[in-house]
């Protein structure tokens, strides 16, 4: 091995090349090319099309017959009156989100995994897991019939203790709460999949050794569980703050009323407000594209400071 020009006792393997390894272990890569040809196909060649962000778009025209107008419409979008409103509640209920839902799977994963009932372990998991599978648009007609003011459950409760029916849907003051809340009882169980996990992978002598010494249940869990998945949970976070300008369009567009605009008019929203109902392609194209770029820099940024903080990160 060569240290700083001199030679020493021990002999340095030769690194393979690219193609030796390829070579060697051909029948891997063959698994990766079907993976290959569906990103390039419905990932890069796409990318032809953002330059409508950048064209007065025609349909006649196409793409390429298209006048090119450059920077015009990322202007338009950052002068309108829309601008400020639509970055902050997408800003607002990203990070109101991001605080809530990030830490409550890791706590049930740590609960459930220090549960001694194995039994009843499974029938918790299996009660947070069901609700993933209800589907976005089924989930917030739920939430809508619940809330009613006339037929809804949460409200006959109310009147029936002698209060007044309250159109929770009509109040902006509660929209985002239980766009939040209603997000964590959907995900939460389906979140905490992965930290069970890299709790999996924990070695039981561990446990036994902690036991053996007197550790307490949080001891184990606050000097073993948690450093065991806070790598985990780091690569969650970076990948969760890379996309705190996507929050899902569904949900917000079938909780969104005349009432509650005020707040839940978002980036995503607006752009299919924008593209599909004024049919301004380039418009909401250099606004998706605007959203997608400021994803891109938050997450190089957290990247590089859990890089420095922790040691661990996604490149």
């Amino acid at each position: 091995m060569k240290t700083k020009g001199k030679q020493t006792g021990s002999i340095q393997p030769r690194k393979r090349s690219f193609l030796e390894t390829l070579k060697k272990d051909w029948s891997l890569w063959t698994f990766c090319i079907p993976g290959i040809i569906l990103t390039f196909i419905f990932s890069y060649i796409p990318m032809y099309g953002v330059q409508i962000a950048f064209r007065r778009f025609n349909a006649k025209q196409g793409i390429w017959g298209s006048p090119w107008v450059g920077l015009r419409y990322f202007q338009r979008f950052i002068d309108s009156p829309y601008f400020v409103r639509t970055v902050t509640n997408t800003l607002i209920l990203s990070i109101y989100g991001l605080i809530v839902s990030f830490p409550i799977p890791i706590l049930l994963a740590l609960m459930l995994n220090s549960f001694r009932h194995k039994r009843y372990r499974k029938v918790i998991q299996t009660i947070t897991y069901a609700p993933n599978f209800i589907s976005t648009i089924v989930m917030c007609g739920m939430l809508i019939l619940f809330l009613s003011p006339s037929v809804g459950i949460i409200n006959t409760v109310i009147k029936s203790f002698g209060g007044e029916a309250i159109n929770f849907m009509a109040k902006k003051e509660y929209w985002r709460h239980l766009y939040v809340w209603s997000g964590v009882w959907q995900g939460m169980g389906w979140s905490s999949v992965i930290y069970f996990a890299a709790l999996s992978g924990i070695s039981p002598e561990l446990h036994e050794a902690a036991k053996c010494d007197g550790a307490t249940k949080f001891q184990i869990i606050r000097y073993i569980d948690f450093p065991s998945i806070l790598p985990t949970a780091t690569i969650q976070l970076i990948l969760s703050c890379g996309s705190i300008l996507s929050i899902g369009f569904e949900k917000a567009f079938a909780l969104q009323n005349d009432l509650n605009t005020s707040v839940s008019e978002i980036i995503s929203t607006y752009v299919y407000k924008v593209g599909m109902i004024d049919n301004n392609m380039s418009y909401s194209s250099a606004i998706g594209l605007f959203n997608t770029m400021v994803n891109l820099v938050i997450l190089i940024i957290v990247n590089k400071a859990a890089d420095k903080m922790s040691g661990t990160s996604l490149f």
